[in-house]
């Protein structure tokens, strides 16, 4: 087995100010090249989890989401063209604000996980940095209301960057909430104008259902009067809390295990006509799982802990994100591992969702991507690496089964 390494492939080597866009190659980490775009004061604005360490070609080679909750939530969103190096040759999409000309070559290989060919470099969507920015807490003692909330606000054109509800359970772990009141974190940015007016209609269809706001803040841009000073709200934790959790968690994971504890999580998408029955079905499917796996009850003192935040939502659905906290079994977690998440991801190809919204196929979904996808696409696929890739060599085994 041979891998790559783009290390050195880190550079932004040209900006389009005019466009809003910059050709930056694949080997750019997250810091690295908002730095390097902080020089000219933009930002591509993507920030996945694995900010700190993934790479723009490994966003693209993955569909990677960010953590704005509306509008630009997928890489895809925010991709021109992209330049990759296959067998045969070199793979390079043409420049285009939008095109109607077949099939993009460019969309075939988003997501592509390393099948087709080595992602080198690609054109990207920028913009001036923001300036205006305001943050919001909302408390609900029902889950559906404040489902229903984000609802609304989904479909009302406000277009928050952060629309986040975390259940009770999820707002109590992450040290949000103290567990007495499901939360949803609002939070509205610009570069270009005040955000004050978006933030109020947001809490005031929150308040229309049944929603408790909390603290809040406002941050006006430096060296500007900011409009209606007098409506400044005050500085509070509540959205820094869950950030900083948030940030933290992907380094928890493996300390979690070793001090006894088994820490996963499950990531779909789901329209809002099905959400609240499949909300329901995946808690109770991850419960019982969970509990037998490990050997505890399903409910009361002991059992495991599962909670739901919702990350992105869009006018048609919302992507709800499921944690797993229970006791490890020593010597056996990555056979529990297993059980829990076959029965997890089970549920969500029978209920309708998507195996992943974000974090990629790889080896661990492929059983369940292969079941979501329709034949004659895998059938194309197929023929499409067999064409690029004739020796088998990219990836083997990732999407699609080697030659």
């Amino acid at each position: 087995m041979v891998s790559l390494d783009l290390r050195r492939l880190d550079r932004v080597l040209e900006v389009d100010a005019t466009s809003l866009a910059a050709r930056i190659q694949a080997g750019a980490t997250g810091p690295g090249l908002e730095d390097q775009l902080r020089e000219q004061g933009l930002t591509l604005r993507h920030f996945p989890q694995s900010f700190e360490y993934s790479t723009l070609g490994g966003w693209v080679a993955t569909r990677a989401g960010g953590h704005f909750a509306t509008l630009e939530t997928h890489i895809d969103d925010l991709v021109e063209s992209v330049r990759a190096i296959t067998p045969r040759g070199t793979w390079e999409g043409r420049r285009l604000p939008g095109s109607g000309a077949g099939p993009s070559p460019d969309r075939l290989l988003i997501g592509s996980e390393g099948i087709l060919g080595v992602i080198a470099e690609a054109w990207v969507r920028v913009r001036p940095r923001p300036e205006f920015k305001a943050s919001a807490s909302v408390e609900f003692g029902e889950f559906g209301e404040a489902a229903e909330a984000v609802r609304v606000i989904a479909q009302s054109g406000l277009h928050p960057a952060n629309c986040r509800l975390l259940d009770a359970a999820e707002a109590e772990l992450t040290g949000a909430g103290d567990g007495s009141a499901h939360l949803l974190l609002l939070g509205f940015e610009s570069a270009d104008h005040p955000v004050d007016a978006s933030m109020d209609r947001a809490l005031e269809i929150a308040r229309d259902h049944q929603g408790t706001p909390g603290e809040g803040r406002t941050s006006p841009p430096t060296g500007r009067k900011r409009p209606h000073a007098g409506r400044n709200r005050p500085v509070g934790g509540t959205v820094d809390q869950w950030h900083g959790a948030f940030l933290l968690a992907p380094y928890l994971r493996d300390t979690f295990v070793a001090c006894g504890v088994l820490s996963e999580t499950f990531e779909t998408a789901i329209t809002w006509d099905r959400f609240e029955e499949f909300q329901a079905t995946v808690m109770e499917t991850a419960r019982r799982a969970t509990a037998e796996a490990c050997g505890v009850p399903a409910d009361g003192p002991g059992s495991p802990r599962i909670s739901c935040r919702l990350t992105h939502v869009y006018p048609d659905g919302a992507a709800p994100y499921f944690t797993v906290l229970a006791p490890a079994v020593r010597g056996g977690e990555v056979e529990q591992w297993d059980e829990i998440k076959a029965a997890v991801s089970e549920a969500l190809i029978e209920a309708g969702g998507t195996i992943t919204h974000h974090h990629a196929v790889g080896r661990d979904h492929r059983p369940w991507y292969d079941r979501q996808r329709p034949a004659p696409f895998a059938a194309a696929l197929r023929a499409a690496k067999a064409e690029l890739d004739p020796a088998g060599m990219l990836n083997p085994g990732v999407l699609i089964d080697p030659v």
